[in-house]
């Protein structure tokens, strides 16, 4: 079985070769923790679990490295520690944000059936690594020390990579117009990016000292080439150096969404390739597309934003997985009610026809047409596709948890209802016993009023030549 995967920075779909078949090495850019995770970023936590599997499948559980990031330091999450925590003293705030909105996260992918990665680092926890990161973009003259509008900060200079842009196909000319770019009199080039930026009194901040060189210095009008600035870092810096950290300085896989190839991915290549002297950073990058919400792009001021914890509130969190893989990862997906009820239609189907089997080993023959879909750049859609067209019950249920849903049973899957909504199993079945008694005996009025009753209550009654059943409407 061979792996194609998409790869943006070549624009091509290609057979992928591990750089080493024992250690399969992936970074995916995590959440910045300053508010509960929308529906959007649950698309690459459950786009690439479902890579991680592959991989584990393909070289075995022991031999995959899957790191996925949490951003604790952000001029967001200053803002929101601000607003939310105003009468504590600042590090306190932010911390009770980061913790709360961490803990959520987690909560949150773990319902949706996301396998917990390998390494969760913290970008506060390698500061270290961030400064002498820096130090040795200064040393090999890629950065430059700058007094800006707010403070000294430390620049990447763009015009130093000759290049620069390969991701995302951009011309250095055209940098000012890229997202998140301000021009500023005191960078060299409207697109120099943050490495390090000065902190004031009330900011967040670490001690840094860094070497400049003579010219550096003499533009500073400053008298020595070691300047401290207590600062924070950059956002396109923490990646590379957490990545580095835990994956090496070229690694197989990088991940995320469509968002984040320019500027984030794109700078991320350019600090690690200039510090580390190498020719790439990771072989394969993979992006998933966007995701609207019923035509219409995600907005809190126009109520159709949604967090997973918002969604898990109301509807089992195996349709919300599922109703994400029936577009493949690529295309960019519309969330929408009609959805929602398909994917619910689909799984109810598939716990009825695999109810009582056990599931095949994915080795097994019968799946191979599955595995293939998936590997063909985790198509998901032509895999489910290929589900209850040629698939037995025990190589469904086989195919389905491998995909992350499909893991309860029949009557669990009948029983669940959103939260505060508690079902009373014996009253339904003595509601059950009590109209079936009733139409025994032609009380056909009490029998529809039973029935009635329940769907109220939202039951909903199957008669079939076996008997009565019920599960919960949805």
């Amino acid at each position: 079985m061979t792996i194609r995967l998409f790869n943006t920075l070549t624009k091509t779909k290609e057979d992928f070769t591990p750089i080493r078949r024992d250690d399969v090495r992936m970074y995916v850019c995590g959440p910045t923790v300053y508010d509960f995770a929308h529906i959007g970023n649950a698309r690459p936590a459950i786009v690439f679990d479902v890579l991680y599997r592959l991989l584990r499948h393909t070289y075995g559980a022991d031999h995959v490295t899957y790191v996925r990031n949490i951003t604790d330091v952000d001029d967001k999450i200053n803002a929101r520690a601000l607003r939310d925590f105003p009468n504590l003293p600042l590090n306190d705030a932010i911390r009770a944000v980061t913790e709360k909105t961490e803990a959520q996260y987690h909560a949150d992918v773990a319902a949706l059936g996301c396998l917990p990665p390998t390494h969760e680092p913290r970008a506060t926890d390698h500061i270290g690594g961030m400064i002498a990161m820096i130090q040795t973009l200064l040393d090999k003259d890629h950065a430059y020390v700058a007094q800006g509008d707010e403070g000294r900060e430390a620049l990447f200079d763009i015009r130093k990579m000759e290049d620069y842009g390969q991701l995302s196909r951009r011309k250095l000319e055209d940098q000012l117009a890229g997202a998140r770019i301000e021009a500023k009199d005191y960078k060299r080039n409207p697109g120099d990016f943050v490495l390090w930026k000065e902190s004031n009194s009330d900011e967040p901040g670490w001690d840094a000292t860094f070497q400049i060189s003579d010219a550096n210095r003499e533009q500073l009008r400053g008298n020595s080439n070691a300047i401290s600035i207590r600062g924070r870092p950059g956002w396109h810096i923490e990646c590379s150096v957490m990545s580095a950290a835990y994956l090496g300085n070229t690694f197989d896989i990088h991940g995320g969404g469509l968002d984040l190839i320019f500027p984030h991915h794109e700078n991320e290549i350019a600090q690690s390739r200039c510090a580390h002297g190498t020719p790439v950073m990771a072989n394969v990058w993979m992006h998933n597309g966007f995701l609207q919400v019923e035509g219409e792009k995600m907005s809190k001021s126009t109520g159709n934003f949604f967090t997973i914890q918002d969604l898990l509130a109301k509807e089992h969190p195996e349709v919300l997985r599922l109703q994400m893989l029936l577009t493949h990862y690529r295309q960019p997906i519309d969330w929408t009610d009609a959805g929602r009820r398909q994917a619910r239609a689909i799984l109810n189907h598939w716990y009825q026809f695999t109810d009582g089997h056990y599931p095949l080993e994915m080795s097994s023959k019968e799946l191979s047409p599955v595995l293939d879909a998936i590997s063909d750049d985790l198509n998901t859609p032509e895999a489910i596709g290929l589900f209850t067209q040629t698939l037995s019950p025990m190589a469904l249920k086989a195919a389905a948890r491998f995909l992350g849903v499909l893991n309860s049973d029949l009557d669990a899957w009948r029983r669940w209802r959103p939260a505060g909504q508690a079902v009373d199993e014996v009253e339904i079945l003595s509601a059950i016993e009590a109209r079936l008694a009733a139409r025994k005996g032609k009380n056909f009025a009490e029998s529809d009023r039973i029935r009635d009753e329940l769907l109220a209550q939202g039951i909903v009654l199957k008669d079939g030549p076996t008997g009565t059943t019920w599960e919960i409407k949805r």
